[in-house]
C-alpha cells in the first residue's frame, strides 16, 4: 500500500520561510490588515515585534504605507486574503507600488477559490490578470511547498514589486527542492501529443491527470510554471514548436492569466492553444473540492478535458 502523500499548510509554509530569511536581514518588516497570523505570520509577530505592523481591515492603507517604508530601504511584506490585496487594493499596488517600482512585497493567500464556502466575494479569479498588466510587477505562483519556501526567498532578494499568490489549502509536495530563479519554468514530464503548462496549486491535479493519459498511451509534455509574469517564454516555445499543441491550466478565469501570458509568447507560431479554467463568469458558492469537481478542475475533470481537447487536437488517423 502506497503511504498517503504529507500536506503541508501553503500559508505557515510561507511565514516561515520569511520569518527564517528575515532574522539575517533586518530590512524586512511585515505588514498585517487584521490577518497576519492567518497569512503564517505568527511566530514572525512574536520574535520581531517591532518589525510587525498592524494596520487593521485597510488594504489600501497598509499598501501605501509599505511603499513608504521601502522609499527608507526596508523590504516591506504585506500578506492578506487575495482577492482583498489585489482588487481591492488595486488604485494602491498600481500607483503607490507599481508606478514607484518600489520594492514592496505583496502576497494574497487563499487565491483561486479556496474560500469556497465564502463565496465569490473572497474568490481571487482574475488576479492574475490585472495584476500582470501593471507594467514591472513579477507574479509568482508556487505550485508546492519546496517552491513557497524558495519563491519566498526569491521575492524577498529582488529588487522591485513582486504579487505572489498561494493558496490555503493543504498541500503536498511535488518537486525535488532546489534553486528558485524568477521566469523560469521546469519539464516535468516529457511527451509529444501536445504541451500543458500549468500553475499553482493546480498542478497537482495536472500531474495526476497527465499521468492518467501517460496510462492510456498518450504521453504529453508538462511544463510546471511558477512565475506567470515574465514567463519562461523560450521554455514554452520549444515544447509548443515540438507538439504543435499546447494547452493551459490554472485556478484562475481562462482568460488574462497564465493562458493569455503564453498565447502572448507563442506569437506568430501557428500552434493550437487551448485554455483550461473558470469559465469568464460568475462562480458558484460550495466547498472547495465540489467547486473544482464542479468546473473539472479536479484530477479527474482534469482528465477528462485533456483527453477531449486532445482528441479535438488531433488529425483524425491519430485519434
Amino acid at each position: 500500500m502506497t503511504a498517503a502523500p504529507e500536506l503541508v499548510d501553503p500559508r505557515k509554509t510561507f511565514g516561515q520561510a520569511v520569518t527564517e530569511f528575515a532574522a539575517d536581514d533586518s530590512r524586512v518588516v511585515v505588514l498585517s490588515a487584521d490577518s497576519g497570523v492567518s497569512s503564517g505570520f505568527g511566530a514572525f509577530r512574536d520574535r520581531f515585534p517591532g518589525r510587525y505592523l498592524e494596520f487593521g481591515i485597510q488594504e489600501h492603507g497598509a499598501t501605501g504605507v509599505a511603499s513608504g517604508l521601502a522609499t527608507t530601504g526596508l523590504v516591506p511584506v504585506f500578506a492578506a486574503i487575495a482577492a482583498f490585496v489585489t482588487n481591492r487594493n488595486y488604485e494602491a499596488f498600481r500607483n503607490d507600488v507599481a508606478y514607484m517600482g518600489q520594492n514592496v512585497k505583496i502576497v494574497g493567500r487563499n487565491g483561486g477559490m479556496t474560500y469556497s464556502d465564502l463565496g465569490p466575494t473572497h474568490y481571487s479569479l482574475e488576479d492574475y490578470a490585472i495584476i500582470r498588466m501593471l507594467p514591472g510587477v513579477v507574479v509568482l505562483s508556487p505550485q508546492d511547498p519546496g517552491e513557497i519556501r524558495a519563491a519566498a526567498r526569491a521575492m524577498l532578494t529582488h529588487e522591485g514589486p513582486v504579487y505572489m499568490r498561494i493558496g490555503g489549502p493543504a498541500i503536498a509536495n511535488l518537486f525535488a527542492e532546489g534553486p528558485f530563479v524568477i521566469g523560469k519554468g521546469r519539464t516535468h514530464r516529457s511527451g509529444d501529443v501536445a504541451t500543458v503548462v500549468s500553475t499553482g496549486p493546480a498542478t497537482a491535479n495536472t500531474i495526476a491527470a497527465v499521468d492518467a493519459l501517460r496510462a492510456e498511451g498518450v504521453t504529453l509534455d508538462l511544463l510546471c510554471m511558477p512565475t506567470v509574469e515574465p514567463v519562461d517564454a523560450e521554455l514554452i516555445i520549444e515544447s509548443a514548436t515540438r507538439t504543435g499543441h499546447v494547452i493551459t491550466v490554472e485556478e484562475h478565469y481562462d482568460r488574462g492569466g497564465l493562458s493569455a501570458a503564453v498565447s502572448e509568447c507563442l506569437g506568430p507560431l501557428r500552434v493550437r492553444h487551448d485554455a483550461i479554467g473558470l469559465p469568464h463568469q460568475h462562480v458558484i458558492t460550495g466547498t472547495y473540492e465540489g467547486l473544482l469537481a464542479t468546473y473539472g478542475l479536479d484530477a479527474e475533470g482534469l482528465t477528462r478535458q485533456l483527453r477531449d481537447i486532445v482528441a479535438a487536437g488531433r488529425p483524425a488517423s491519430a485519434k
